[in-house]
């Protein structure tokens, strides 16, 4: 079975699906393993490198889909300008399709459709369940990882303050007032960083257990009592809250807003279109250059104003909707993410390169489309959810 590796087209895309030494592991499960040339050179990853760990490079993007029977990319496929085709075009009929989908998010419903239509079998990483035994495949956490991290980077670089309290001669500079929005991975790797950084934090999570953590980081945390049933689902995660709950908490978070410089948003559920949590009345109340960093624009974003890929200023409040934060560090992102995704294929194939193991729970949660079916149910949910509100 022959896997394919291409190069990355996401603006400002520097991470791999795999790198050099993983791509021996996958020579060592039976793969004919194909790289695009200059892959990995977001990563540093010379094609010799490739080649010498076992795999063939080749130059043609659509000639690498062409041989490939399964595809392992990082983001969702995208029109690529340079061959004039989309990348699920370029896919072979019935082959198989692993990446960060999204599919749930209304921007890929149209790929989600083509992906049906090609007899694409397609699992998305986004959606590996948080079990002790998925550990190692959780790409998600990775990522988020590298994200709660770099989203503090971002909103210092676009604030047009400094963060920690500095005294000086003619007096005191005051510390800059972050606001958490979700304590998943991201909000506490971000409340850590936004810490060392010499910032005031405030942290909002519909999930007791992730209150406890952000408190022990050094957040304060803002009360929003809510029964656990309602907020988290399987293994900790958020759960989708119907629409009155949701307003409350828009309403907990909007007498906040005025007080913050920065807000980084991180709100998720799993597999599903990201919950609204901040509408453009909100952000007119925000004070005159702060920073909202939507960190779940992916999923189509928690605050309603924000454009997804771009960074905009709107009521003199500059929002952030960066698609590929991870990729913005891509050396460790990328060590990451191509182990997880060599977990995950293990699990896939685990009885060997002609049958996939399509009854494993793991597996199941990340199967998008397979034989012309949609059958991820956060997807389908968010598409009757599209037609209802039509």
């Amino acid at each position: 079975m022959n896997l394919g590796i291409p190069k990355e087209i996401m603006e400002n895309e520097n991470r791999v699906a795999a790198t050099p030494e993983i791509v021996s592991k996958y020579v060592a499960m039976g793969f004919d393993v194909f790289v695009e040339s200059n892959a990995g050179a977001g990563i540093y990853a010379s094609d010799e490198a490739y080649i010498k760990f076992g795999a063939k490079i080749v130059h043609d993007t659509e000639e690498l889909y062409s041989k490939s029977d399964i595809v392992i990319k990082v983001k969702e496929p995208l029109f690529n300008k340079f061959k004039n085709k989309h990348e699920i075009e370029m896919l072979k009929q019935n082959s198989i399709l692993i990446t960060f989908l999204h599919p749930a998010a209304p921007s890929n419903f149209e790929n989600v459709k083509k992906l049906q239509e090609n007899n694409i079998t397609s699992f998305t990483m986004d959606s590996i369940p948080r079990i002790p035994r998925a550990q190692k495949m959780d790409a998600l956490t990775s990522m988020s990882t590298i994200t709660g991290y770099k989203s503090v980077i971002i909103a210092a670089n676009n604030l047009p303050t400094i963060i920690p309290m500095v005294g000086t001669a003619i007096g005191v500079i005051k510390p800059a007032n972050f606001l958490f929005v979700g304590a998943g991975v991201v909000g506490l790797q971000g409340i850590a960083t936004a810490k060392r950084l010499g910032g005031i934090i405030n942290t909002i999570d519909i999930r007791d257990d992730a209150k406890t953590e952000a408190s022990s980081l050094g957040a304060k945390i803002i009360e929003f009592s809510i029964p656990q049933n309602i907020a988290t689902g399987h293994g900790g995660y958020a759960k989708s809250l119907p629409e009155d709950w949701l307003a409350k908490e828009r309403e907990i978070i909007n007498k906040n807003l005025m007080q913050v410089d920065a807000v980084i948003l991180s709100a998720l559920v799993p597999g599903e279109v990201a919950p609204q949590l901040i509408t453009e009345d909100m952000v007119k109340s925000m004070k005159d250059g702060s920073v909202i960093i939507d960190v779940a624009i992916d999923q189509g974003g928690n605050c309603s104003v924000t454009q997804a890929g771009k960074i905009i200023s709107e009521h003199n409040v500059i929002i952030c909707g960066i698609k590929n934060i991870p990729g913005s560090v891509p050396v460790h992102a990328t060590w990451l993410y191509a182990h997880n995704i060599y977990h995950f294929i293990e699990l896939l194939f685990k009885d060997g390169l002609k049958k996939l193991n399509l009854e494993d729970d793991i597996i199941k949660h990340t199967l998008v489309t397979h034989r012309g079916e949609l059958l991820h149910e956060g997807t389908i949910k968010a598409q009757k959810k599209l037609k209802g509100s039509k």
